[in-house]
């Protein structure tokens, strides 16, 4: 996997996060680089650690499955990406709190990073470098989440849906390129 198919997951594993973080913009009176750095470090700790949890929990079971690997990853970024999809068209009424204690932003972080866990299990079958992915990963989603703050703080929640509806895009179109390698290599 190079590193531009790389970016593109990373960005679209982020779109979670960086919605939550518009919101979490939204919520605060005035927006300081404390909470845009929360926020960036919460959620891109965890959206490096989950992958690569993934890749661990991938890797026990890499002898069983190789020759379905593509498959699998296929499956599981069109699952992903339909649900962001599907989530993107749902009203969310809910009100985020401004509160950006551990206790507020753990639950937020596992929340917007599970779908990362099962993109670590693909990148075990497709034996990606893993910590190079999830330190890019972790990066990419800590810069998106800085800018969704301050965007929530400035522009309010109009970009919430279409950051999840183009992270659902983004996860389905890399497992067709997953799929579409596999099968015409």
């Amino acid at each position: 996997m190079g590193l531009w198919e790389l970016f593109v997951i990373a960005l679209g594993l982020s779109m979670d996060a960086f919605a939550v973080s518009i919101c979490k913009g939204l919520s605060v009176r005035r927006c300081g680089v404390r909470h845009m750095l929360i926020c960036g470090l919460y959620f891109g700790a965890f959206q490096a650690a989950m992958p690569l949890l993934g890749y661990l929990l991938g890797s026990r079971f890499e002898a069983l499955v190789t020759s379905v690997a593509p498959f699998i990853a296929f499956a599981l970024l069109v699952f992903i990406g339909a649900n962001m999809i599907r989530e993107s068209r749902e009203k969310d009424d809910e009100e985020m709190s401004d509160d950006f204690s551990p206790r507020a932003m753990i639950p937020l972080a596992v929340a917007t990073s599970i779908d990362a866990l099962a993109v670590g299990v693909s990148f075990a079958f497709l034996r990606v470098a893993i910590v190079p992915a999830v330190l890019f990963i972790g990066l990419t989603t800590f810069v998106c989440c800085v800018a969704g703050v301050k965007v929530g703080s400035l522009f309010g929640d109009r970009y919430k849906s279409r950051a999840e509806f183009f992270g659902g895009v983004v996860l389905i179109v890399m497992g067709l390129k997953i799929l579409l390698d596999h099968l015409m290599g």
